[in-house]
């Protein structure tokens, strides 16, 4: 299993008008970790893409527990539990500055090859990072 956390402070743009996250942005704060979580790894998406693999979102599902609030910061807690192959799971659990759970999500994503726009093996270089979390 691999964790990795990440912190975000909620900003006016994210919220409704009562002042809590509005639902669509949990897809956003998704990306912002996964992406942190792999370049925690020392890789990117940017660099995925120039070897000709992408990732597009297959699934995804959200939990909401309680509000995420404009000027809290958040902790985003990413998990993955099972070594990548052709599809890559990630685990969100989302806490407030108390510590309280506020919401739990999952994604699915699949690595597809950008010539053939067919899906992919997980790229070597992920997968020989991950091995030493997952042996």
């Amino acid at each position: 299993m691999f964790e990795h956390t990440t912190k975000l402070r909620v900003r006016y743009g994210e919220t409704d008008q009562m002042g809590y996250v509005y639902y669509g942005n949990y897809a956003e704060f998704f990306e912002v970790a996964r992406v942190e979580m792999l370049r925690s790894l020392g890789m990117t998406y940017r660099s995925m893409e120039e070897e000709g693999v992408m990732m597009p979102v297959m699934e995804m599902k959200c939990k909401y527990l309680k509000a995420a609030r404009y000027d809290e910061e958040i902790t985003i807690k990413t998990t993955m539990e099972e070594m990548p192959r052709v599809k890559i799971r990630f685990v969100y659990h989302i806490y407030n500055e108390k510590e309280e759970l506020l919401h739990v999500g999952e994604t699915l994503l699949v690595f597809v090859n950008m010539k053939t726009n067919r899906p992919c093996v997980a790229p070597k270089e992920l997968t020989e990072k991950l091995k030493s979390f997952f042996a």
